[in-house]
């Protein structure tokens, strides 16, 4: 029984009690306003999401759950679909046409997650999570990532460990049923996620990656007795329960994942796959682009950008074939360092050029600050040349940069990368968004992959704004990445939709790039390992690039850079028919004033 609704019942009979009343405005309905009515829904929707996912609410800043982890079980994942189908109904019941402009857009944009979450259900993902890139394990990264303000923050995250075993069951388990149903990931995938696995069961224990938060803990917020209990418990609990349970997994794998699982590199070769990559392509892309089109998108992108590297080749006076530039850019000892230090270093002073050039270009900052750090030593080998992890309370936005083998990291690629992963790319865009003020709380940390990642390829081009590519070989560094994207939207969906093999994708980069050699494979894994995704990065900076060149034309003297990215970011992160909706809007507005 709701007793507080009883006592304000009762103290509104009370004061009206000498009120006389028609009987006409007693019988007449209570109007409940539509926005109130809808901000009470995504109030109701984000404490769900909050007590659904309790990684997410302390990465938000939220502890309410910060004991617990996220189960990685079926039955949670179809309870989470019950739960969406739920929330869409109750949506529905909201008349849109009554609502604000602004709601209008958050009705439009929670319709647009909720929807796609509900499609994406009717593929079993579940059985696809082994990923060499992340997932069961690399769970130590998340402890890594956050936030430690007392004590009972280390105790919690040794609380959160205690129950991960559970979650590697789970990951067998569902494995188990994957390899039953025929939907398995590659051969190949499964191999790296097995050495992964076995460096972890191998480590001494105080080398154990699930060991740093503990061995590393802040001394200002916990004494040494503590300290040393939480190490202790924390052996126990890695040797006597993680341990055990990656050993059954790693078993598992090898003896029967891996001589049952497939040896096909395409999605489209597990049951119900050729279906689920189109979806992926429409999921990815936030458009109704096939497969078949977004392919020949990518062979046009690939023309095109190989003309603007013939014209660099003749600027530097090479007078060799393309190929022989290329292989001068990956052997000559001129654009490498020969040590992770110096590496690491240039990414440092290329973050600190950058920073002081961005006023040519926006007119709205981030208040979050950024750092540079490697990415982790376990990792490092399976995965790619960088990437991006957002701030949280008490935490800055982080650019990690992989530090591995750095004789196979070129110099060119720094500026590149630190414009896309950085500023004015991720860090930039995300923190933005994070900092929306006055709109529902899951707008700030909505990431749809088009915008976020086709915000950050167009970011790289930006660099030419700023002046960072003023050695040509910069510029070759910008429009390999460029190349790269491109490479990405025909190597994708050759492989997952087209019967492409592996080692024709890689020949496609090795043709028409300046990517090393092991980046290349890494990429190229990573899209087997991953489809669709790649696909998001040059739809999006194509989306954002005939926009700007639109406002630019159409707006003319009117027209400034600031205000045009000023447009793009100011909402957060939106699918691209809605980005074009009001960037058009934008232009029709600015024509008239």
């Amino acid at each position: 029984m709701n007793y507080k609704f009883l006592i304000v019942t009762s103290l509104f009979i009370t004061s009206c009690s000498n009120i006389e009343v028609s009987n006409n405005e007693i019988n007449k309905p209570l109007v409940v306003d539509e926005n109130i009515k809808f901000i009470n829904f995504l109030n109701v929707e984000w404490d769900k999401t909050l007590n659904n996912n309790p990684l997410f609410a302390s990465y938000v800043g939220d502890k309410r759950s910060n004991n617990k982890i996220n189960s990685n079980s079926i039955e949670q994942y179809l309870d989470e679909y019950q739960s969406n189908i739920e929330s869409l109904k109750n949506l529905k019941e909201i008349n849109i046409s009554k609502l604000t402009e602004d709601n209008v857009l958050n009705y439009k944009l929670y319709e647009f997650d909720i929807t796609r979450e509900i499609e994406q259900a009717n593929f079993p993902t579940y059985f696809l999570r082994i990923n060499q890139r992340g997932g069961i394990q690399s769970f130590y990264e998340t402890g890594n990532r956050l936030v430690y303000t007392s004590s009972k923050d280390y105790y919690d995250w040794l609380s959160r460990l205690d129950q991960f075993s559970q979650n590697i069951n789970n990951f067998l388990d569902i494995n188990k049923e994957g390899l039953e149903k025929g939907i398995t990931q590659p051969k190949m995938i499964t191999e790296g996620v097995v050495k992964q696995i076995q460096a972890i069961i191998d480590s001494d224990i105080e080398n154990n990656p699930y060991m740093k938060v503990f061995i590393n803990a802040d001394e200002n917020l916990i004494n040494s007795k503590d300290k040393n209990e939480l190490i202790e418990l924390a052996e126990e609990i890695i040797l006597n329960k993680i341990i055990p349970a990656y050993i059954d997994l790693n078993e598992f794998l090898i003896e029967e994942y891996l001589p049952n699982s497939r040896d096909s590199i395409g999605i489209s070769e597990v049951p119900g796959g050729k279906q689920y990559y189109e979806y992926l392509a429409r999921f990815y892309t936030t458009t109704e682009l096939t497969p078949d089109e977004i392919h020949q998108i990518g062979l046009d992108e690939i023309k095109r950008i190989r003309s603007e590297m013939d014209n660099i080749i003749d600027q530097v006076g090479w007078e060799g074939d393309f190929n022989s530039f290329l292989n001068y850019l990956r052997t000559s000892p001129r654009f490498y360092y020969d040590n992770s230090e110096d590496l690491f270093n240039a990414y440092l002073i290329m973050s600190k050029k950058i920073d002081p050039l961005l006023t040519k270009i926006f007119k709205v900052f981030p208040r979050a600050p950024y750092g540079v750090i490697p990415i982790p030593d376990e990792s490092a080998p399976f995965t790619t040349t960088a990437y991006y992890n957002s701030p949280s309370p008490g935490r800055p936005g982080y650019f990690y940069a992989n530090l591995y083998k750095p004789e196979s990291r070129p110099k060119y690629e720094i500026p590149v990368l630190t414009v896309h992963e950085a500023v004015p790319g991720h860090h930039f865009q995300i923190s933005i968004a994070q900092e929306l003020e006055n709109v529902p709380s899951f707008r700030k940390y909505q990431g749809i992959t088009a915008f976020v990642e086709g915000w950050g390829l167009y970011s790289e081009e930006l660099g030419e704004f700023m002046g960072i590519y003023d050695d040509p070989y910069d510029k070759f560094g910008q429009l390999t990445y460029d190349m790269w994207r491109a490479i990405r939207l025909v190597v994708d969906t050759g492989m997952h939709y087209k019967n492409m093999t592996r080692d024709e994708a890689i020949n496609i980069f090795v043709e028409n790039s300046a990517k090393s050699i092991l980046d290349i494979n890494n990429e190229v894994d990573r899209y087997i390992a991953w489809p669709g995704q790649a696909l998001a990065y040059k739809i999006g900076q194509l989306k954002i690039l005939e926009l700007r060149n639109k406002s630019e034309k159409m707006l003319g003297d009117k027209y400034d850079i600031k205000d045009f990215h000023h447009e793009v970011l100011k909402r957060g992160s939106l699918p691209l028919d809605l980005l074009e909706f009001y960037i058009d809007q934008w232009i029709e507005t600015t024509l008239n004033s």
